[in-house]
């Protein structure tokens, strides 16, 4: 079974993104017919099975998806998208912060940079919906959903708010997944996509 797994590739910890997914491949033992590609062209998106929308600033993201003429090939995407930290925020429905223009692909509300700042950034082991133990999770300068809509299921919370969610296809994490050496949660978003 072939994969196609392309990490939006405009600004953020793209390079981390493709290799945790590299690892995630490897552990379900498919990364040999499996193809991950740093993706720059909105003509790149229509063929792939994953989109990563990694962690970055989201302001930033959101001029360039549209300078890029992105937006559209994103909106209409058949696969499924792994966003994390600004990717989240890309991925709500609502933001407090005017300058980002959202995605909208995920009924959520979300509170942009509801730790502060670099230097309040932390680590804590959460538990996951469906994975055991409890995951090592690296936040930095992250959002929380302050509120989610119907069908949006809710993977994790900490006490100031919610920081995973599942959405049809789609995942939203607040923390950085590609930052660690757990594949866990990578393998439970591609096998959803039944891979």
């Amino acid at each position: 079974m072939e994969i196609r797994v392309g990490v939006l590739a405009l600004q953020g910890d793209v390079s981390e993104h493709v290799d945790a997914f590299a690892r995630a491949l490897q552990a379900m033992d498919l990364l040999g017919n499996s193809h991950i590609c740093e993706v720059r062209l909105a003509s790149e998106i229509r063929d792939l099975d994953v989109l990563a929308i990694p962690g970055g600033e989201s302001t930033t993201i959101s001029r360039l998806i549209d300078k890029n003429r992105m937006r559209e090939q994103i909106l209409s995407f058949d696969g499924g998208i792994f966003a994390t930290c600004a990717g989240m925020v890309l991925m709500a429905t609502g933001v407090e912060d005017p300058r980002i223009n959202t995605l909208g692909l995920i009924d959520i509300e979300v509170d942009r940079n509801a730790f502060g700042r670099q230097r309040e950034s932390f680590e804590a082991d959460l538990v996951i919906k469906d994975l055991d133990p409890p995951y090592h999770a690296v936040f930095i300068r992250a959002p929380v959903a302050t509120g989610s809509g119907p069908g949006v299921e809710i993977l994790s919370r900490i006490d100031r708010g919610i920081v995973a969610v599942r959405f049809g296809k789609h995942y939203a994490l607040a923390f950085h997944p590609e930052l660690g050496n757990d594949p866990r949660i990578h393998i439970q978003f591609l096998k959803r996509l039944g891979f």
